[in-house]
């Protein structure tokens, strides 16, 4: 059954309810409050231009423990030289921009439409969305983004406009920051690679439950 959210009352159904393919209600609005009780519930909003917000609970969650991740011979030879430069919170604007418009195999269009990137640009300054940005020469060529509840990181999307700046952005994500989880939401090869797993729904929403979340709590600590 899929609810109708009501933008005057801020609460969500349980994320158990949400049909098979993970969609668990309709309607309401993108403010602070709301993506933060989404958040902090397994829940995301995933929609396109021609439809209302969608929010979704997927039954399965696909995520990666930073103490598991694998990190290729090939990879680690990239990480040791100086070719990139990598930050965090740097340019979070520009991130989710880039996110939206590079082309994906398979897919046309963006679901990070632009009442999405407002919302999270918000989010971001209230300090709860955070971005992991990589550049070569002072261009910024990948990146991540997504939102922190307690020792959890939401991942959103990732960006590479070269080989491998989207994975160096995930390994610094998840060495720096001491991060119990990295939620990757939707299950890829390329993340299987890495060490994403997929675990139920009830296991991943025990873990939000033993979480605190604080704004501005992302700092790097490695």
């Amino acid at each position: 059954m899929v609810y109708l959210l009501d933008e005057k009352e801020l609460v969500f159904p349980h994320p158990s309810h949400a049909d098979e393919d993970g969609l668990l209600a309709v309607g309401g609005d993108l403010s602070i409050d709301r993506l933060m009780l989404a958040y902090e519930n397994g829940i995301f909003p995933w929609y396109n231009e021609d439809s209302p917000i969608l929010w979704y609970a997927p039954l399965e969650r696909f995520v990666l423990s930073p103490s598991k991740l694998k990190v290729s011979k090939s990879l680690k030879q990239i990480l040791r030289t100086s070719k990139y430069n990598v930050t965090y919170d740097r340019n979070f604007p520009e991130v989710i921009r880039s996110c939206a418009v590079i082309p994906r195999k398979n897919q046309d269009g963006t679901w990070i439409v632009e009442d999405m990137q407002e919302a999270y640009i918000e989010l971001h300054r209230a300090g709860y969305a955070h971005s992991i940005e990589v550049w070569e020469n002072n261009l910024l060529v990948g990146g991540l983004y997504g939102v922190q509840v307690g020792k959890v990181f939401c991942g959103e999307s990732m960006f590479s406009k070269v080989s491998n700046a989207s994975k160096i952005a995930l390994v610094f994500l998840a060495k720096n920051f001491g991060l119990e989880l990295i939620d990757c939401q939707i299950p890829s090869e390329h993340l299987t690679k890495l060490g994403a797993v997929t675990i139920p729904q009830k296991d991943y929403l025990l873990i939000l439950k033993n979480q605190e979340t604080r704004p501005y709590e992302f700092q790097r600590i490695f």
